[in-house]
């Protein structure tokens, strides 16, 4: 399965990109004051409640204001590109995942993630597999056989987001085909299934946990290497019990622009090593369902070499 490299921005989304940097300030200062963290993805999705959530925590550990901005469009092109544009100024964040990897690899864009400061890893988030209870399927399984006959409509938040990278390692794993109907964020991907527009997602733990516990929606399987061991999700299937030998994590943390000094760098990683101590830290990863794995800094930027090579080898 390939994933064919193509022209992200349209006229609009160009123009639009064009302005934000134009009016970014590529200014150098210390981080001492208030802050900013863009979360490059509408409001109401996983990304979305991770950056708030990240943002609240550095907040609290270095004792200055930080707002969040959602900078959407593009699949998250829109707001990394504007945060290149932010170079050299460290009271700007980014609430990163794995479309900063992604894009790149996929698109036209104008960013790597080398061009960013890593700053702190929080975690690493797994999806689920989830339909409606009505859904004539019983498991994952189901589904692919389902669409090896006819089409199947998925949502995906984006052409660079987990759920389109999971659903196309499912394909490459079965050699089978979905059909995608492309949606801005995680919580436009979630009003899709519930209203019937789509027949399944891949979406995060915390996007659905609501909508399984009421019945809303049905789980299928989850793309994990073992079965979650939160009570709320123990009882869901992984993906290779089924035969379906798929499981990938996106990361979750937060990056700086390129260009800030050591100190500011360091006064960053410092909160964020702060945070990482807190309950309110254990607090984020058991609400989001999410697997310790902090990294902070210089370990981070290793980490991000490596997810690119595997990511690069699975979109191969």
């Amino acid at each position: 399965m390939h994933l064919s490299r193509r022209t992200l921005l349209g006229s609009g989304a160009a123009a639009m990109l064009a302005a934000a940097i134009t009016g970014c300030s590529s200014r150098s200062e210390d981080s001492g004051g208030n802050a900013t963290m863009i979360v490059p993805f509408a409001p109401g999705g996983g990304s979305d409640q991770s950056g708030r959530a990240l943002a609240d925590g550095l907040e609290q550990a270095l004792g200055n204001s930080i707002s969040v901005e959602n900078v959407q469009g593009g699949s998250g092109a829109i707001g990394y590109s504007t945060f290149l544009g932010m170079h050299g100024d460290s009271s700007q964040l980014l609430a990163t995942e794995t479309a900063m990897m992604v894009l790149p690899l996929t698109q036209d864009v104008r960013f790597s993630y080398r061009d960013f400061t890593p700053i702190f890893k929080a975690g690493d988030d797994y999806t689920l597999v989830v339909t409606r209870p009505d859904a004539p399927y019983a498991d994952a399984a189901e589904l692919v056989r389902a669409a090896r006959e006819r089409s199947v409509l998925v949502g995906v938040s984006g052409a660079t987001s987990l759920d389109e990278i999971v659903f196309s390692l499912i394909e490459k794993d079965q050699d089978m085909r979905f059909d995608r109907v492309p949606y801005e964020s995680g919580g436009e991907v979630l009003a899709a299934l519930l209203g019937g527009h789509v027949e399944a997602a891949s979406l995060n733990p915390s996007e659905v946990i609501g909508q399984l516990a009421s019945g809303d929606l049905r789980a299928l399987c989850a793309l994990t290497p073992e079965r979650f061991e939160a009570e709320a999700l123990r009882d869901i299937p992984t993906g290779r019990e089924q035969g379906i030998d798929v499981a990938f994590a996106q990361f979750r943390g937060v990056i700086a622009p390129g260009g800030i000094t050591d100190q500011q760098r360091e006064r960053w990683i410092e909160a964020a090593r702060e945070y990482a101590r807190t309950d309110a830290y254990r607090s984020y990863l058991e609400e989001n369902y999410m697997v310790e794995e902090p990294l902070f800094g210089e370990d981070f930027g290793p980490y991000l070499d490596r997810y690119h090579d595997d990511l690069a080898e699975a979109l191969s």
